[in-house]
């Protein structure tokens, strides 16, 4: 008999397989406990995201968050006494507000959960010609937690997880984080799983092609042209890039390779940094002062965007979309946009599956 399609292969393959499965459970003793196995699991990890904007909410999650060593790096007396005294009591409040103004009032959650809830949904759906593989989604911070989704997928049966950071710029605040708290929970477990990291993809044809092609199709909405287009990052202390954080420099290729496809030339680009937090000094330049000089020294029109997020959230919505925006506006500038991220896109799905078939070989 003659295969005529790729579907009469792979209902074959998956024929086969369940067979395989099948004859090694008959073969297990009748007292042997119920085991799963023969599956891959996918686990796209997210930062994370309060259960909802109230008081006890957002500081049950900013507790977690910023008493994470990797977040901040102070020695715990001295840094303790502030959050504990005075941080975790005047700050939940503030951001609360803040995500409230954000907030996914349909679905009542944050539109960091809603995205990475469907980045996961269209990524089952895209690798379906791999019956085998199972996707999943975790927060660093807050719930669903990354130590209960890799107890589903075990549970379901993989034997292998391949864990995806959904960070593209490395840093250690962000990907190292979600990766120590990945083994973390496997030092807890007496049979692990198999775990693959998903490396920095700051550079990767794919991302810079789908970032400029949201770009372009941004602007072909708009009846003006940006003097300028800046791509936002969030920033890290000087500190940390001192002791040897790639961060930056896997920011500023991002942003070189973007503004290349988009044949921009230097003087109508710019990386900067955001979201910079206590006394020290971060990566420059700052986001929130470049939009002042900007519109201080008589550019009209600006557009900004936020290459190093895969969703839209807190950071992207509030700060930028809106602090940023008023901040030019009130300084001058007379048209401002902000480019949303890539979320749960076309584009963006190309780049996040991209990225997990070429970490699967092998595997699947």
């Amino acid at each position: 008999m003659i295969l005529k399609t790729l579907s009469d292969v792979l209902d074959i393959e998956r024929h086969q397989q369940e067979s395989a499965m099948t004859a090694d459970m008959s073969n297990l003793p009748a007292n042997h406990p119920p085991v799963r196995f023969g599956k891959v699991g996918v686990l796209l990890v997210n930062l994370g995201t309060p259960d909802g904007t109230d008081y006890m909410s957002m500081r049950r999650y900013l507790r977690e968050f910023l008493t994470d060593r990797r977040v901040i790096e102070w020695s715990r007396w001295k840094w303790y006494p502030i959050l504990f005294g005075i941080v975790l009591n005047t700050r939940p409040q503030k951001v609360g507000k803040a995500y409230e103004e954000i907030w996914n009032k349909d679905k009542d959650e944050s539109y960091l959960r809603t995205y990475t809830r469907s980045q996961a949904e269209l990524m089952a759906e895209a690798l379906k010609d791999h019956p085998n593989v199972t996707v999943d989604w975790a927060m660093r911070y807050g719930q669903p937690s990354i130590a209960s989704k890799i107890d589903a997928l075990h549970a379901a049966g993989c034997e292998k997880i391949l864990l995806f950071p959904l960070y593209p710029q490395y840093a250690a605040s962000t990907t190292a984080t979600v990766n120590d708290k990945a083994f973390e929970h496997l030092m807890k477990m007496r049979w692990q799983p198999a775990l693959r990291t998903v490396p920095p993809y700051h550079d990767d044809p794919a991302y810079i092609d789908a970032l400029a092609v949201s770009v372009e199709k941004a602007l072909a909405k708009l009846d003006w042209e940006p003097e300028i287009l800046i791509t936002s990052f969030h920033g890290i202390p000087q500190s940390y890039f001192r002791q040897g954080d790639p961060y930056h420099c896997h920011c500023m290729k991002t942003g070189r390779l973007l503004r290349e496809r988009l044949g921009l030339p230097k003087e109508k680009f710019m990386v900067t940094f955001q979201s910079r937090f206590g006394p020290e000094e971060w990566l420059q330049p700052y986001t929130d002062k470049t939009m002042e000089k900007l519109a201080k020294d008589g550019v009209k029109r600006l557009a900004i965007m936020n290459p190093g997020f895969v969703s839209d959230c807190l950071e992207t919505l509030e700060e930028i979309a809106g602090e940023a925006g008023e901040i030019f506006h009130h300084n001058g500038g007379e048209k401002f946009v902000h480019i949303p991220c890539l979320n749960d896109s076309p584009e963006g799905m190309g780049v996040l599956e991209t990225v997990v078939r070429r970490e699967l070989q092998g595997w699947v």
